[in-house]
C-alpha cells in the first residue's frame, strides 16, 4: 500500500510522524470470538437460567467493559465471575489473527510503542497475552477496571499515551468496535477501523474512521508509512 493509497482510505495524511499504536484486543489482535460467546452462554444459563443467551445483542457492545454491557442489557453483574471464570479456561483455545505476529514484531523492531487498550480486565489482558507470546512486545497493556471510565470514554486511550509518552498527535489507536474509535477520536488520537474480525463493518465504516483496514498487512504497510 503506497502513500497515495492510505491517504485515500484514511481521508487525511496522518498528522505527525507516528511513535505509538494503541491496540485494542479482540476482534483485533486475537480471534476471541468463539471463546466469548461460550463464556457468555454458561454464564447466562448459571447465572439467569432458561431462555436463550442474548448473545447476538452482547457482541453489538463489544469493545466496552463486560460489567457496562450487563447495566446497558439490564443482565445480573452476576454473570461477571463465571464469564471471567470460563475466560480464562477457554483462553487456550484463543488464536492471534494472520499477520499479526509479524504486525506486532516489525513495529517492535521499528521501536513504535505499542500498547493495549481493552474492555477486559487488565489481569486478564495480559494473561492472555503472555500465553499467546506476545505480552513482552508490548510496553503496556491496560484493562477497564485500570481506568476511572472505560470505553467510549477516552480515559484509557490517555493512559496509554501517559504511558507510552507520546502526544496525541504522535499516536493511533486501531479498534473493530464504534467505542473503540469514540475514545480514539475522544482521546484527539488517529482512528483506524479493523475490519478483519467478526465485528459487522457497516457501523465501523459508518462512524467514518481515519482509516478502514482490511488485514494486519495492511495496517502494518499504513503504520510503516506514517512513521516515516
Amino acid at each position: 500500500m503506497n502513500r497515495e493509497q492510505i491517504n485515500d482510505a484514511a481521508g487525511r495524511s496522518p498528522r505527525k510522524a507516528l511513535r505509538a499504536v494503541v491496540f485494542d484486543l479482540d476482534g483485533v489482535l486475537v480471534d476471541s470470538f468463539g471463546v466469548m460467546r461460550e463464556a457468555f452462554e454458561i454464564a447466562y444459563r448459571e447465572v439467569v437460567g432458561a431462555g436463550e443467551p442474548p448473545f447476538a445483542e452482547y457482541s453489538r457492545h463489544l469493545g466496552r467493559y463486560f460489567p457496562d454491557i450487563m447495566t446497558i442489557m439490564n443482565l445480573p453483574l452476576e454473570m461477571e465471575e463465571p464469564f471471567v471464570r470460563e475466560s480464562y479456561r477457554l483462553a487456550p483455545s484463543v488464536r492471534m489473527f494472520d499477520g499479526v505476529p509479524e504486525l506486532l514484531g516489525t513495529l517492535h523492531r521499528q521501536g513504535l510503542g505499542c500498547a493495549v487498550a481493552t474492555g477486559k480486565s487488565g489481569p486478564r489482558a495480559r494473561s492472555l497475552l503472555d500465553t499467546l507470546g506476545v505480552l513482552p512486545l508490548f510496553d503496556h497493556v491496560i484493562g477497564s477496571d485500570e481506568v476511572a471510565h472505560p470505553k467510549p470514554a477516552p480515559d484509557i486511550v490517555l493512559r496509554a499515551l501517559e504511558l507510552l509518552d507520546v502526544d496525541a498527535a504522535d499516536a493511533v489507536m486501531v479498534g473493530d468496535a464504534v467505542t473503540d474509535l469514540a475514545s480514539a477520536r475522544a482521546a484527539g488520537v488517529t482512528a483506524l477501523a479493523a475490519l478483519w474480525g467478526e465485528s459487522d463493518p457497516a457501523p465501523l465504516l459508518a462512524a467514518e474512521p481515519d482509516a478502514a483496514l482490511s488485514s494486519p498487512w495492511e495496517l502494518l504497510a499504513w503504520c510503516l508509512d506514517a512513521a516515516r
